[in-house]
């Protein structure tokens, strides 16, 4: 029906303008709430140069199973919006309310589509599924240079790094402007050097960062640094920061460069 009805708008020389409507169903965020259904209804019902192509909501809490009661009413409530809306229209539309959480642990919320998200790129935010998914980002960097500091010594701004044995450090080329927090500053992150965890010294800077390889035999200037990827998950990373993954990966700024790889 929605076909027929975009070919009837071309025969006529008119513009139509597809529409996709969000319904409110306990995220409290955005989206048409129950007392404005019926108001939504009627006015897409005469709306002369539009057309509802897709109706979905958001769903709060689909990776905690602690909350699928919420989640299962969010369900309801959306289903009840749609047929609702449907009732007002002679057309039919798309619907759609999985999350990556959501498709995993509770398929039978799966409707005319889902919303792959951040499970696209091989992160589970349920932790259900992860073992059967491949991280599709690495977030990598170089030493940019290596000096050996004696017991007592400090590092980065504010002496916040206090060395209490002769140390190796390795200076990284990433910091708080390309996307690595600064919460993960004072040995409270890490980065992956040769195949070993290198613990971060210091504060961490605007364009650099500071590691300790004392323990890592063989570095040299010059060697690749995993930021995160399949040797260190960006979950750990983002535990560590006290944030999520989601946050990490888009913090990740423009000036780095991106290199796209496809199998």
């Amino acid at each position: 029906m929605l076909q027929q009805w975009e070919l009837f708008l071309e025969q006529v020389g008119r513009k139509f303008y597809p529409v996709h409507i969000e319904i409110e169903t306990g995220m409290h965020r955005l989206g048409f709430a129950e007392e404005s259904w019926e108001e939504l209804g009627r006015h897409l019902a005469n709306a002369d140069y539009s057309i509802v192509q897709s109706v979905f909501s958001h769903l709060a809490a689909s990776e905690d199973e602690a909350e699928d009661a919420y989640t299962l009413l969010q369900f309801d409530q959306f289903n009840k919006a749609a047929d609702y809306l449907a009732s007002q229209l002679s057309y039919s539309f798309i619907r759609h309310i999985s999350n990556t959480a959501a498709i995993s642990r509770l398929p039978q919320l799966q409707l005319d589509m889902v919303r792959l998200g951040i499970g696209m790129y091989g992160v589970d935010s349920a932790q259900g599924l992860q073992d059967k998914l491949l991280p599709a980002a690495t977030l990598r960097s170089s030493i940019a240079q290596i000096k050996s500091l004696d017991a007592g010594s400090t590092v980065g701004y504010n002496r916040r790094g206090k060395l209490e044995r002769d140390s190796v450090i390795a200076t990284v080329r990433i910091g708080y402007a390309d996307g690595f927090p600064r919460s993960l500053g004072n040995g409270r992150g890490q980065v992956w050097i040769n195949g070993q965890p290198a613990p971060v010294v210091g504060s961490v800077c605007m364009d650099m960062t500071m590691v300790d390889v004392t323990d890592i035999p063989g570095v040299k200037e010059g060697d690749d640094v995993i930021i995160f990827g399949r040797s260190l998950p960006v979950q750990d990373m983002a535990r560590r920061a006290g944030t999520i993954p989601y946050e990490i990966m888009t913090g990740i700024s423009q000036r780095v460069k991106r290199v796209y790889f496809e199998e």
